[in-house]
């Protein structure tokens, strides 16, 4: 996991909030192809998607300022990451194809899970629903 924390540090360094606004418009398109996702052995994987869109559509609209910037970009590298068509491991790959983006999501809710955790309760999201574990 540690090379994934890095992976993901790395990439949300260069998420502005220019970059973050650009997301927010594309986020009602992509909570759509999120939830046309298979992926058995990643249960969880398009509800942590669809509440990190979340947390990032009520972010940058200002409706919740109290997470803190980090968690926001880091929660839009991996909204993006899941959202582009290459990957480390192509979606093609059965049984393995979203095992990246699933790695790269779970990353963001562990480095983040105090503040992510806290915006669930303020939403009235069960917190263990999305769970960081695979």
């Amino acid at each position: 996991m540690p090379e994934i924390a890095k992976f993901v540090n790395n990439g949300s360094n260069g998420i502005t909030p220019v970059i973050a606004e650009k997301v927010l418009r594309q986020l009602p398109q992509w909570k759509l192809e999120f939830t046309q996702i298979s992926a058995p052995q990643f249960p969880h994987l398009v509800d942590q998607l669809e509440f990190l869109a979340d947390a990032v559509e009520d972010a940058v609209e200002g409706a919740y300022k109290e997470l803190p910037y980090t968690a926001v970009a880091q929660a839009v590298f991996a909204l993006l990451y899941a959202h582009k068509k290459m990957s480390i491991l192509p979606e093609s790959i059965l049984d393995m194809g979203r095992a990246d983006d699933s790695s790269v999501v779970r990353a963001v809710l562990i480095q983040n899970e105090k503040a992510f955790s806290i915006y669930a309760g303020s939403q009235g999201v069960n917190w263990q629903k999305i769970t960081s574990q695979p």
